[in-house]
């Protein structure tokens, strides 16, 4: 019985599913507080789908998919920025117009090219199929997003939730905004490999949603974020080996429960609380 328990961690690309699955939910964990209380879910969601004519393009240039992905990512967050700040549309509008598009454009692009690229593996990941190569990159990823936010947290924080007393301490805003949203970008295009643009949204929202319901404090909601991306992260990959299902959308799934379980925790809290 125990060898049976411990059999997903004999084989080599369930070591490396592991490894990569928590690289990928360290981070996300980390920018999912910032993502749910600035009201960037939508932001998340177009900069994911926007990903995709950044990766086409990068295939047929010959360079590295992870640049062509990133490249896109800050083209979709700039050009929404834009259009934000010169027209009367309003952000979630103008997020919706600008990530339908350049997903459409994405679809049309690798429809157009022949490739041993698998659409369904840049969806929804492939993280049974990973090289420690992506596991070295999805790393120094995260290592680059966990040190912008841990260096510059305080900051951040000033700077996200109360832009004009940040400003009026001198405080460089418009540089915190894109650089959270370059850190956001990376690290979806870290998550390419093991979750793919479609599952990786639910990633960055789930676990600080969850959070949200279950802390009172910033500096509480950003652990708890953590613990609970790493965890399920961790569990999905090793339930889906012996359930015989895709470890990625089994991360998400439980997730998802984890966020009920915290709701109905929630509920049950304030009726007691109005029963007495």
């Amino acid at each position: 019985m125990f060898d049976m328990l411990l059999m997903p961690f004999q084989f080599p690309f369930m070591q490396q599913a592991f490894v990569i699955g928590l690289l990928v939910a360290l981070p996300m964990g980390l920018l999912s507080p910032f993502m749910v209380l600035k009201g960037w879910s939508l932001m998340g969601d177009a900069i994911s789908h926007a990903v995709l004519p950044g990766i086409v393009l990068a295939y047929l240039l010959g360079l590295p998919l992870a640049a062509g992905a990133f490249a896109a990512g800050m083209v979709c967050s700039i050009s929404v920025g834009y259009l934000k700040e010169n027209s009367r549309v309003k952000e979630d509008t103008v997020m919706g117009i600008v990530f339908s598009g350049m997903f459409g454009l994405g679809v049309v692009m690798f429809s157009m090219i022949e490739s041993d690229l698998h659409l369904m593996h840049v969806l929804f990941g492939d993280i049974l199929g990973v090289t420690w190569r992506d596991i070295a990159e999805t790393g120094v990823i995260a290592l680059i997003a966990l040190g912008f936010v841990g260096l510059l947290r305080r900051d951040l924080l000033v700077a996200a939730f109360d832009p004009q007393h940040a400003r009026a301490i001198g405080l460089p805003v418009r540089f915190y905004h894109y650089g959270l949203l370059a850190v956001l970008s990376l690290t979806i295009v870290g998550a390419l490999k093991a979750v793919g643009i479609i599952l990786a949204i639910a990633m960055l929202i789930a676990p600080g949603a969850t959070a949200f319901l279950l802390t009172r404090r910033f500096d509480a909601m950003v652990a708890v974020s953590m613990l609970i991306a790493t965890a399920c992260a961790f569990l999905g990959v090793y339930l889906s080996f012996f359930i015989d299902s895709a470890p990625a959308p089994t991360i998400v799934l439980l997730m998802t429960l984890v966020f009920i379980a915290a709701f109905i925790r929630t509920r049950l809290r304030v009726t007691a609380v109005e029963v007495r």
